[in-house]
């Protein structure tokens, strides 16, 4: 596993801890956009699941599609669980966007691999955690993406329930709402993000996919997305 190197800037525990270097982030940001994975319309906003207006749209699962970009994401997640969580036992992929990339990750950094589902199976063993475990075990959440942190939290607590350690989570993506930040901190899971909405937005503004002078007013989406309507 030597062969895995990063560029992450080191974060405090107590600060956000989705930092990477300005150019890997925008690498990352460029691979998604390649793979038509994340989606930009600051004029026509996407309406989310929470009824929030968003000027993006992202689906790491097109990534899956994508054989050679599959691989790059693949291996920049391993690098950052090898570099920051070189301690870790286990990995666990939150369902259902999570398990593909939690399963790669494991598997080529030969560590055991779980999923928790989003609530417990209504029939069989009834069981909310998939696959072998034992108490204790330093583990690290993979996650395609982190939005409010809310459901990804809560993959944390069900495996803190379980007696399961949970070192730290990894994420492709990060919107970087403080909400998130703040519930981070405060469940004291330290997180890491490949690429995240400010670098997304930056790469844009010099590709041309964003008219000049939106970058600023959409960084602003972040702080009352709930009341955000879209660019006029």
């Amino acid at each position: 596993m030597g062969c895995y190197s990063t560029k992450l800037i080191e974060a405090d525990i107590c600060q956000p801890s989705y930092l990477r270097s300005m150019t890997d982030a925008l690498v990352t940001a460029e691979k998604l956009l390649q793979a038509e994975a994340v989606k930009l319309s600051p004029r026509q906003p996407f309406t989310w699941a929470s009824g929030w207006k968003s000027p993006i749209y992202c689906d790491n699962r097109k990534v899956l599609s994508q054989p050679y970009i599959r691989e790059y994401i693949k291996s920049e997640l391993c690098n950052v669980v090898f570099e920051k969580y070189p301690d870790a036992e286990l990995i666990a992929g939150v369902a259902t966007a999570g398990i593909a990339w939690g399963a790669m990750v494991a598997d080529q950094l030969k560590l055991p691999f779980i999923y928790v589902r989003p609530k417990p199976k209504e029939h069989g063993l009834g069981n909310q955690i998939e696959g072998s475990y034992k108490k204790g075990q330093k583990t690290v959440v993979i996650e395609d993406l982190i939005s409010t942190g809310k459901s990804s939290l809560q993959v944390v607590e069900v495996l803190r329930q379980n007696e399961i350690e949970v070192v730290g989570m990894v994420s492709i993506f990060n919107y970087q709402f403080d909400i998130a930040r703040e519930a981070f901190e405060k469940a004291a899971v330290p997180f890491y993000s490949l690429t995240n909405y400010p670098s997304l937005l930056t790469l844009a503004g010099q590709k041309g996919i964003i008219q000049a002078g939106d970058e600023e007013i959409l960084l602003k989406w972040r702080t009352d997305p709930a009341n955000w309507t879209g660019l006029s």
